[in-house]
């Protein structure tokens, strides 16, 4: 039979022609729809997982099995929020005492990722500088940063100048190590073509260096924050007049556990909303990575 007289099969007679294009759409429609349904049952299992938290911890206090005064209960704890916001706390009105301890943290926060990107950069490209100071460096990390508090209340005072400085002595190792280490993996050939042709050592920082060691860094600002609210918030512990960690240190001293819970909560939903932000500006600053969620559903 010629080629001319040969018949297509059966099966095929009425399918209609799917071209490319028209295929690639029905992939990135699945691909959506399968995100759509992942996100949901992420966020189910994250609201499950919080009402099963909350609501044992309501019914075991309210049945005995949990001491509400030594451990709280999370309707005490939002009717103690609730008389923040309307009432004010015993330092002064509640959205002060957040702005208070944001300014503190950010503060610190800027500082320290700062001081901690440039010298961890420059030890980084430099092994002779880092070999003279890795040992200062080393004795500087060891010390529990924490307990510089009280020099830093004695040298600078029970203002903003002491949270600021503590804050930014927790935020500047973190950074400065993944600073140090991002740019010590900077892929050498790299440097190496960019060398050859003819990069001065100030574009090779700029266009090789740093864009290599950024994820590095990020990574760093996703965790620094958090130790920056730590810094702010035992400098307030240690002499302050106004801040989310003194009204945790009033409540505490006069046993009211759900002030304690209350503030730790509007601590954490501080760290959170900062968390947010720096995910955000990773993204924005590091679009060549692969989307990560693209890789989850090829799992």
């Amino acid at each position: 039979m010629s080629a001319q007289n040969r018949v297509p099969p059966l099966s095929t007679l009425g399918s209609p022609v799917v071209s490319g294009a028209d295929q690639d759409k029905v992939q990135l429609a699945k691909v959506h729809a399968a995100a759509r349904r992942r996100l949901l049952l992420v966020n189910g299992l994250r609201l499950l997982i919080l009402a099963v938290i909350v609501g044992g911890w309501e019914i075991g206090a309210r049945t005995g099995i949990i001491d509400p005064f030594f451990w709280g209960q999370p309707s005490g704890i939002w009717a103690q929020l609730v008389t923040w916001v309307r009432e004010g706390t015993a330092q002064g009105p509640l959205w002060e005492q957040i702005a208070v301890t944001l300014e503190e943290a950010v503060l610190g926060f800027i500082v320290g990722v700062t001081l901690g990107v440039i010298f961890g950069v420059a030890l980084g490209t430099n092994r002779l500088l880092s070999d003279i100071l890795a040992p200062y460096i080393k004795a500087l990390n060891s010390i529990p940063r924490v307990a510089l508090a009280p020099i830093f209340a004695i040298g600078l005072g029970l203002g903003l100048q002491s949270k600021v400085a503590l804050a930014t002595v927790l935020v500047f190792f973190i950074v400065f190590f993944n600073a140090f280490q991002g740019v010590r993996e900077v892929d050498r050939n790299l440097l190496a073509n960019a060398r050859i042709l003819g990069a001065s050592r100030t574009r090779v920082a700029t266009d090789v260096i740093i864009p290599s060691a950024l994820t590095w860094i990020i990574a760093s600002m996703h965790v620094s924050f958090s130790f920056a609210l730590v810094g702010a918030v035992v400098g307030e512990f240690i002499g302050g007049i106004q801040g989310l960690g003194l009204m945790v240190q009033s409540a505490g001293a006069n046993f009211n556990t759900n002030g304690v819970f209350a503030a730790l909560l509007i601590l954490a939903a501080v760290a959170l909303t900062a968390e947010a932000l720096v995910t955000a500006l990773e993204n924005r600053l590091i679009t060549w990575r692969p989307n990560p969620a693209a890789d989850v559903l090829n799992i």
